[in-house]
């Protein structure tokens, strides 16, 4: 049976619930055509995030990895082009959840710059689109834990030259986080509607190898 691990990370600073948890544990166990998902609860911490996936990854061997995490402000689902080998959690005024905060360490040292999602992005936005859910690309997943494991698994899977596809999905908070009194006026998505895009974009990635070869228009450079 083919599976797709689906991980979501914790709470962190200031968010007391995670999208990622939320939306990784209503699509856990379910399937995706005959692929079954694999949730995995993440800490957000670094390096013990890495080390948690890339363990699931050797005892699944999953076809797809799919990574979830919270973007605080953006009012879509946003797939991530672009994971970079730095990290700078002080510029967020955030430490991860063992107290550690990073400024200008790599994750790799000697690492390359950045990989690529190897997820096909553009198939997977018009997917998330086509079932009513606000998505787009984003060509930066921050300097803070979620670029990191994004990276960390990226570079696993480059050295180990698995064949697994890999990326990372950012989610809006949910309503009953922007519904703070300090969040107010941020933008949200229900769990039901997140989980609704995320199906949809992996349900795109299975068919679609390679990615499709369309414009996928955007009203805003994130």
């Amino acid at each position: 049976m083919k599976k797709i691990i689906v991980s979501g990370f914790e709470a962190f600073g200031h968010t007391p619930i995670n999208p990622a948890e939320s939306v990784m544990r209503v699509l856990d166990g379910t399937y995706v055509g005959e692929a079954e998902i694999s949730g995995i609860l993440v800490p957000n911490n670094f390096f013990e995030s890495i080390e948690i996936v890339t363990v699931a990854i050797k005892e699944l061997q999953p076809q797809l990895v799919v990574m979830l995490g919270e973007y605080g402000g953006r009012a879509e689902i946003t797939v991530e082009r672009i994971a970079q080998n730095f990290n700078d959690s002080t510029r967020y005024n955030l430490k991860d959840n063992r107290g550690v905060e990073m400024q200008g360490e790599p994750t790799i040292p000697d690492g390359p710059v950045a990989y690529r999602s190897t997820l096909p992005l553009r198939a997977m936005v018009k997917a998330m689109r086509g079932v009513g859910v606000p998505a787009d690309i984003s060509d930066t997943a921050a300097t803070f834990c979620c670029n990191h494991l994004m990276y960390g698994v990226l570079h696993y899977i480059a050295i180990n030259q698995l064949d697994i596809r890999a990326g990372w999905i950012h989610l809006p908070q949910l309503p009953q986080v922007a519904a703070l009194p300090e969040n107010l006026g941020t933008p949200s998505m229900s769990r039901e509607t997140a989980a609704l895009g995320v199906h949809a974009g992996i349900e795109a990635a299975l068919i679609h190898p390679n990615d499709i070869n369309e414009p996928i228009p955007s009203r805003f450079q994130i």
